[in-house]
């Protein structure tokens, strides 16, 4: 009898970078709200600044835990998740922190992205909900 290896494939597995990525992000995101309450006096840039930070924090939770699900769904999911966070969050934070007003321009598409990342994460699991079956 020989032991069975389970194939890792780009398609099945996250690479271990996806986690490093969220820890990261997640990281950002409480320093950023820290600067947010503590470094701007402008009531409106610090307001921006913290709701942006907690959009971050929360996907970054969500792109750590869909770093568990295998497959293209999975990776779909945490693909949209990431430019998401990158496009919506980080054009607040570039607007607010750089004065780059036009930043905030891609900020739709990237809110576009984070749903759709909640949507695949929503059909990873009722895929793997099925398979289980």
């Amino acid at each position: 009898m020989s032991a069975q290896r389970s194939v890792m494939t780009p398609s099945t597995a996250a690479h271990p970078a996806w986690g490093l990525a969220a820890a990261l992000l997640g990281l950002t995101a409480v320093a950023l709200g820290a600067v947010a309450a503590h470094a701007v006096t402008d009531a409106l840039a610090a307001q921006a600044l913290e709701r942006a930070s907690l959009y971050q924090l929360i996907h970054a939770l969500a792109l750590l835990y869909a770093t568990s699900l295998p497959g293209k769904a999975g990776l779909l999911a945490r693909s949209l998740l990431l430019v998401g966070i990158m496009l919506f969050c980080g054009s607040i934070e570039l607007k607010y922190l750089f004065s780059i007003t036009q930043a905030t321009a891609v900020a739709p598409t990237g809110g576009v992205a984070l749903m759709l990342g909640w949507l695949m994460l929503g059909i990873s699991a009722l895929i793997r909900s099925t398979s289980k079956s």
